[in-house]
């Protein structure tokens, strides 16, 4: 059966970007950090990892059938530029569609209706591969409406020292996680998996 899961590169003091929406250097500093690489779905992009995160992004990835995101991720991507670098499609919760996506196609679905419509057509895409939703604000409102099944961490050795946090001030904090589902250890980063017990 799908899963619902969010994930994210966050700092040792617990964010996801620093206060200006930045801090990337830092916090993604460990794609550059191996000698193994791991092709994305985009031609001039390339990861060098160690070997033991080439492994865990691989299996993430061919756990994944589709992704969700918020309009502001979409809108400071440009859009990925057409393709999300996962080459996977995309579902974009927002109040409304781009005036220059007047349908929805294989890259980008566009859900005005709220969080459960986005992740019940998520689903659909999906078909029996894992639904990955984008940390912050809409991983917050999977958190809150008891959509998310997974929480997924790289951690990162640094201090952003204020930030956007991972999920935010989630309705029924504090909520203890089931655990760690997996531990590996990269060179630059900690992959940590945790479970959403259900109440």
């Amino acid at each position: 059966m799908s899963k619902v899961m969010t994930g994210a590169t966050m700092s040792l003091d617990g964010f996801i970007a620093d206060a200006n929406h930045g801090g990337f250097e830092h916090l993604f500093a460990w794609y550059g950090a191996g000698d193994t690489e791991v092709p994305t779905g985009l031609p001039n992009m390339t990861f060098k990892v160690s070997a033991a995160s080439a492994e865990q992004l691989r299996a993430l990835n061919e756990r994944l059938g589709v992704l969700v995101c918020g309009r502001r991720l979409y809108d400071m991507t440009d859009g990925w530029d057409g393709r999300h670098p996962m080459d996977k499609t995309v579902v974009v919760v927002t109040h409304k569609r781009p005036d220059d996506r007047p349908e929805d196609d294989e890259n980008f679905v566009f859900v005005t209706t709220g969080i459960e419509d986005a992740i019940a057509k998520a689903k659909e895409i999906a078909g029996d591969k894992d639904v990955g939703v984008n940390g912050g604000e809409i991983a917050r409102q999977c958190f809150d409406a008891g959509l998310l099944d997974e929480v997924h961490v790289e951690l990162v050795p640094v201090f952003l020292g204020t930030g956007i946090p991972l999920l935010g001030q989630i309705k029924d904090a504090p909520v203890t996680l089931e655990g760690p589902i997996s531990i590996i250890q990269g060179t630059g980063v900690t992959h940590l998996g945790y479970r959403v017990v259900r109440k």
